[in-house]
């Protein structure tokens, strides 16, 4: 039976909103905050010890840097702490924070958890951090005990996160947490399990499987299903068997064991359920190691190019193996790198408080967010319509692009993007079309050089639910996304080795092999666990199909408002420059494209 068990004190949250002096001239899109930096200084200086919170890896080198050149006092006071730096750097930071010697720290989800830094006496969240709990977690990084009060700014990087602000602020004064969804049916989990029992002391098939089948994760797992994967690690299943090397575990008087010793190291070298891109050190000339970043990122790179690390400029001297070497460096033409996971979306219960407070927005008198943006808010309701909580707002808009069709069910990137795809998939039935998608949080936009029939489609109930699992498979590519999917699974379950340290595989290698088994598999035992795996956990996961068709049930009790634009609004703004960042333009350039646009805005005003 389960108990329930919550203390009686209510823990002391103090929320302050850094708004801009004037959001005239504050950006409707764009994701780096770097214009409010000087807002965050009086805090840093009032507070014994400040962390500053980014979403991003990139975007913690680029804030570290730039506090630094604004404020140089600060060099000695100030660290960053993110995954990718090395361990060592890492503890030191952490240790020096926990004893009060640094004045600032700027991090990523790193300092998250699992950690107590009683001298932290305020946080500051740049950028939203797309869900309540992450929010309130990091929060709590300040006055860390329950008779203290915790203090945290937080700092919008474009004009639509202070919507997103006063969402956040209903939510933690109303007590509203996500529900966490547990995994369930992970059957390379399962095997990798199997295997490390198996590598040890040996394991029986009846015992383990009721003790399996007790956990939440494989209550549904059936006995069949459990003898398939018995048969995978013994005999390598239906379309394997006939390959020596993955008949990894015998059968000796009813115990599995492992008694090949290269297969029990390859297996322990293996161990771990965290797959990333292959991670190149990063060291200096005498061997001493920073951290990693990612393949992709160096491959780009040519030998003698600068980039921030570390909060340092280094230059890349030499790349040998896994290993690049680099050199302390001063140079203008600095990249900085990037790392995979740059694009978090809203969780479902931030969205619902979202579209709740679109119906207060025009209201200054509520808040100082929503004084601050009223200049914007006149804007959107000018050229368009600020939609209620109980209508699905849709604009048109023509241009020399084609026509522009901007949808805001404000449900979160990934759910935008699995109603963006099957909006266009079946769009594209009524008429050959070719359509370009892009989305943020707030809504998404389709574009074609060609008329684009809204109207037959909203007749013809675009937005339907019949059908839907086989129009979202048709509409997202899922053979392609399950490829890609079936990597991940295929290394955590043994299935494919990674190699050894020092003599890892290639990323475009893994790949390869991956997509080998998964066309074996595909073919010839299409019942595979893991095949199925790869697309339960696309549909459930990736494209949230649970939060698709709960957003679909709402937009069919919605009332649908279809504006025809003059010209681009600040809701439709947003979704525009991102896809522009995505699209080579051969003739000019994003920042001019985009700085002519807002021109072109601010003479109609």
């Amino acid at each position: 039976e389960a108990v329930h068990v919550h203390s009686e004190r209510k823990k002391e949250l103090e929320f302050r909103t850094l708004l801009p002096k004037s959001i005239d001239k504050f950006p409707w899109a764009g994701h780096l905050g770097i214009r409010m930096l000087k807002d965050t200084i009086p805090i840093i200086e009032q507070n014994k010890s400040t962390i500053l919170f980014t979403n991003t890896r990139s975007q913690a080198e680029i804030w570290y840097n730039r506090l630094i050149e604004e404020c140089p006092e600060l060099i000695g006071e100030i660290a960053m702490h993110h995954g990718s730096l090395d361990k060592e750097l890492r503890a030191w930071v952490e240790g020096a924070l926990h004893q009060g010697r640094l004045k600032a720290v700027v991090s990523t989800s790193s300092l998250d958890l699992g950690v107590d830094f009683r001298p932290v006496s305020a946080v500051i969240q740049i950028g939203s951090p797309k869900g309540i709990a992450r929010f309130i977690q990091r929060a709590g990084r300040s006055g860390h005990s329950p008779f203290e009060k915790s203090k945290v700014y937080f700092l919008p990087t474009n004009s639509m996160e202070i919507i997103e602000a006063l969402a956040l602020k209903r939510s933690v004064e109303r007590g509203y947490v996500e529900s966490r969804k547990p995994v369930i049916r992970a059957f390379d989990l399962l095997i990798q399990y199997m295997m490390t029992l198996a590598v040890s002391d040996g394991f029986e098939e009846k015992s383990l499987y009721n003790e399996v089948s007790s956990t939440h994760c494989y209550q549904s797992l059936s006995r069949e299903e459990w003898l398939k994967l018995c048969r995978f690690i013994t005999q390598g299943g239906e379309s394997l068997q006939a390959y020596e090397e993955f008949n990894k575990v015998v059968v000796e008087e009813g115990i599995y064991k492992v008694i090949d010793r290269r297969i029990a190291m390859r297996h322990r070298l293996s161990m771990g359920t965290i797959v990333g891109d292959t991670s190149i050190k990063i060291s200096y000339k005498n061997g001493k190691r920073i951290g990693t970043v990612e393949e992709y990122f160096i491959s780009r790179l040519e030998i003698g190019d600068c980039f921030y690390f570390a909060g340092q400029t280094l230059e890349l001297l030499s790349v040998k193996g896994f290993n690049a070497y680099v050199r302390p460096a001063v140079a203008k033409n600095v990249a900085i790198p990037s790392w995979q996971g740059g694009r978090m979306s809203l969780s479902s219960e931030i969205s619902e408080v979202l579209r709740r407070e679109l119906n207060t927005l025009l209201d200054p008198s509520l808040s100082d967010e929503h004084l601050c943006l009223q200049p914007m808010l006149k804007i959107q309701a000018r050229l368009s319509q600020i939609p209620h909580s109980d209508q699905l707002l849709i604009e048109r808009f023509n241009d020399a692009e084609g026509q522009h069709i901007f949808v805001y069910p404000f449900e979160g990137r990934m759910v935008n993007e699995g109603i963006a795809l099957l909006m266009a998939y079946r769009i594209s039935r009524y008429k050959r079309l070719t359509l370009s998608v892009a989305m943020n949080d707030y809504g998404f936009e389709l574009l074609c050089d060609q008329h684009i029939p809204l109207e037959e489609a909203l007749e013809e109930d675009v937005f339907r639910l019949d059908s839907l699992m086989d129009d979202v498979e048709a509409s997202c590519n899922m053979s392609e996304m399950g490829r890609r999917k079936f990597r991940d699974i295929a290394i955590i379950s043994g299935l494919m080795f990674r190699g050894f340290p020092g003599r890892l595989q290639k990323d475009r290698h893994l790949q390869s092999s991956a997509s080998l088994f998964y066309d074996v598999f595909s073919d010839y035992d299409k019942n595979n666990l893991l095949l199925q795996q790869a697309y339960e956990e696309v549909l459930y996961h990736e494209l949230d199909t649970a939060r698709i068709r709960s957003a679909l049930e709402r937009i069919q009790k919605q009332e649908i408002v279809l504006v025809n634009l003059e010209e681009i609004t600040p809701f439709g703004f947003p979704i525009m420059v991102d896809r522009l960042g995505r699209e080579r333009l051969s003739n000019e350039r994003l920042e001019d494209r985009v700085k002519r646009i807002l021109e072109d805005l601010g003479e109609s005003n």
